[in-house]
């Protein structure tokens, strides 16, 4: 059982996004031990990029203050490195979140080899239609690595299809437009979830908007896990540095919801 199927085996996983880099390497790896003591069963790292088109403010800014602060590919794989030596973070599955262009230009083999060699699970990258996946697809495979495929409301025709080849888990967008906090979900995200399971047994997890106790916990009746990035990062825009105890606070509150606990 791979490391990312393993995050699922217990029912609910929570899956925490973080800005590599934001607002210096050393802090995300503090953090991101502090998001697994709390509770999440998988880790979503963003390679820092200028152009994040699917982002909102909050991850576009951290972007910014990552690559201000002299973050990089090379940087971000060492980190990873780092944590599967730690025994907090050992067996927790990590994925990278990026957009194409540096995967491109960093090469298709020689990325996904870097990131077998350093103990990647998986990586996701919103602006690669599912027409255009195969040659990514296939040097991931290569070295074992989960190109996680992502479903949108708009997708419905194609539902199938994608989900078909879906490795890792699927990434089902709550709500049309880019990242950030969304004080209501209104998608019919039952009916999708419905077509995805009749075709695959790939773990379905929720994100875009997600913030709240509530909305955590309701999204989790609906697929297999729950992603939250915006409402993680704004945390660490808010206090910096001195972020550590506020992140482990809100996921774990975020944890218990999933899993069906009071709050």
């Amino acid at each position: 059982m791979s490391r990312i199927n393993n995050a699922f085996k217990n029912g609910k996983a929570f899956i925490a996004f973080i800005t590599g880099g934001d607002p210096s390497i050393e802090k995300t790896k503090e953090f991101v031990l502090e998001i697994i003591k709390a509770g999440a069963d998988l880790v979503e790292i963003g390679i820092p990029f200028s152009d994040p088109i699917a982002e909102g403010p909050v991850i576009q800014e951290a972007n910014n203050r990552a690559l201000a602060a002299g973050a990089t590919i090379e940087k971000l794989f060492t980190l990873v490195a780092d944590l599967r030596k730690d025994p907090v973070s050992a067996n927790v599955p990590l994925v990278f979140l990026t957009y194409i262009n540096p995967v491109f230009y960093y090469g298709y083999d020689a990325f996904f080899k870097r990131s077998a060699d350093v103990g990647l699970d998986g990586i996701i990258i919103p602006d690669v239609p599912y027409e255009e996946q195969p040659p990514v697809r296939e040097a991931a495979e290569k070295y074992n690595i989960d190109l996680i495929s992502l479903i949108a409301p708009t997708s419905e025709a194609r539902i199938k299809e994608i989900a078909k080849n879906a490795s890792g888990f699927i990434y089902l967008v709550s709500s049309m437009g880019v990242t950030g906090i969304r004080s209501e979900i209104t998608t019919d995200l039952s009916s999708i979830t419905k077509a995805i399971k009749s075709v695959t047994d790939t773990p379905v997890a929720v994100g875009f908007g997600i913030h709240t106790p509530q909305q955590a916990a309701e999204m989790s009746k609906i697929a297999d896990g729950v992603i939250v990035g915006s409402a993680i990062v704004k945390i660490i825009a808010q206090h910096s540095e001195h972020s550590a105890q506020q992140l482990f606070n809100y996921v774990k509150e975020m944890k218990e919801s999933v899993l069906g606990k009071s709050f």
